[in-house]
C-alpha cells in the first residue's frame, strides 16, 4: 500500500493560497479534519521546531478517522541542529545551565546529560498517544550535513533507536558522502540490519546537500520518499525559508519517475509513505494527487481516506 500526503498541513502559503482548504475551514480543527478527508496520512513539521505535547496529539488522533497517519519529524536538538532554549518545555528549560540559557541557540553535546535524557522522555510521553493509538507511521530524523559518515555518527543513530523503542524511527541524510561509491552499501546495510527505513528523497541533484534519488528498502515495514521539489536555484540559498527553498511544482513526467521505483517498493514492504515538502501556495497537495492517480493508472494500490 502507498500513502500519499504533504508536509504540514497548517504551512501558511497552504493556507494563504486559499486553494485547498474551504472557506469556513479557519481553525486548526476545521482544516485538520479537512485534509483527512483528502489524503490518509500526513507528516508533522511543528515538532521539529518545538518540543511537542501530549494534549495536541490527543487532538490530532480525535480528530482524524481511523486509519489515519502521522509521520512526525524529530525535534531538532535530536538531530545535532542548534535548538533554541525557548523551544523546550519550561521544566526542562529550568534545568539547563545558565551559559547555554544565555546563547541564542547549542546543540546536543554540550547539553548535560540528565537534561537530554529528560527531553528524550518528554518526548516520548507527548507522542505516545499517537503511537497508542495506531496513528504513528514513523519518527523521522532528518540529519544536517555536518552529520557525515562515520563511526560515531551511526552510533549515535543506533543510540537512537534504542531511545524511541518502541516508537518506529527512520533516517534522512543531507550530506551526499553517506550515499557515494564508498558509503552507500554499508549506510543501507547498516540500516537494513536495524530495519530503520531510509528515507529517499527527490531533489535537485548536483549539491553536497542533495541526495541522489536511491529508492532503498531497508525495512520491511516502511519505505519512504521525501520530495524537497528540484529548484536550483534556491537550494542552497542560505538562510531561505521553505517556502523558498523548496518552491516547486512538479510536472507529472517528474511524478512518473518516481512512479516504478514506488511500486518497486510496495511490492516489498508494508507501506511506502510518499511526502511531498514542497512547500508552496498549493502545490503540495496539487502534486500529492497528481501522484495518486499516476500510481494507480500504473496499479499500485493507493490508501485513501475513509471519509472520502
Amino acid at each position: 500500500m502507498v500513502r500519499c500526503g504533504i508536509a504540514g498541513w497548517i504551512d501558511k502559503s497552504l493556507i494563504e493560497s486559499k486553494a485547498f482548504y474551504p472557506a469556513d475551514a479557519t481553525s486548526s480543527e476545521e482544516r485538520l479534519r479537512f485534509y483527512a478527508s483528502q489524503f490518509s496520512l500526513v507528516e508533522v513539521d511543528s515538532t521539529y521546531y518545538g518540543m511537542p505535547k501530549k494534549e495536541n496529539s490527543e487532538l490530532w488522533v480525535e480528530r482524524t478517522p481511523p486509519g489515519f497517519v502521522f509521520d512526525v519529524k524529530a525535534f531538532s536538538l535530536f538531530t545535532h541542529h542548534p535548538t533554541r532554549a525557548n523551544a523546550l518545555p519550561k521544566e526542562i528549560r529550568e534545568a539547563l545551565p545558565k551559559e547555554l540559557l544565555e546563547k541564542k541557540s547549542f546543540y546536543l553535546d554540550q547539553v548535560p546529560p540528565e537534561v537530554v535524557d529528560q527531553a528524550w522522555e518528554a518526548f516520548k510521553e507527548a507522542l505516545e498517544p499517537l503511537r497508542a493509538g495506531g496513528r504513528l507511521g514513523a519518527v523521522f530524523f532528518q540529519f544536517p550535513p555536518w552529520f557525515y559518515p562515520a563511526r560515531k555518527h551511526l552510533t549515535y543513530i543506533e543510540q537512537v533507536q534504542e531511545r524511541m523503542f518502541p516508537f518506529p524511527i527512520a533516517v534522512e541524510f543531507r550530506k551526499d558522502d553517506w550515499l557515494d561509491g564508498e558509503h552507500r552499501d554499508g549506510t543501507l546495510e547498516f540500516l537494513r540490519l536495524r530495519d530503520i527505513p531510509y528515507v529517499a528523497v527527490d531533489t535537485p541533484g548536483g549539491f553536497y546537500t542533495a541526495l541522489p534519488p536511491v529508492a532503498a528498502v531497508t525495512s520491511q515495514r516502511l519505505a519512504v520518499v521525501r520530495f524537497h521539489g528540484r529548484n536550483r536555484e534556491t537550494w542552497d540559498l542560505k538562510g531561505a525559508p521553505p517556502n523558498l527553498r523548496f518552491r516547486w511544482d512538479y510536472r507529472d513526467e517528474e511524478l512518473a519517475e518516481w512512479v516504478p521505483r514506488i511500486k518497486a517498493m510496495a511490492e516489498r514492504v508494508q507501506e511506502v509513505h510518499a511526502i511531498m515538502n514542497n512547500n508552496y501556495s498549493n502545490w503540495s497537495v496539487k502534486n500529492a494527487h497528481q501522484l495518486e492517480k499516476l500510481l494507480e493508472a500504473a496499479a499500485v494500490d493507493v490508501a485513501r481516506p475513509i471519509s472520502a
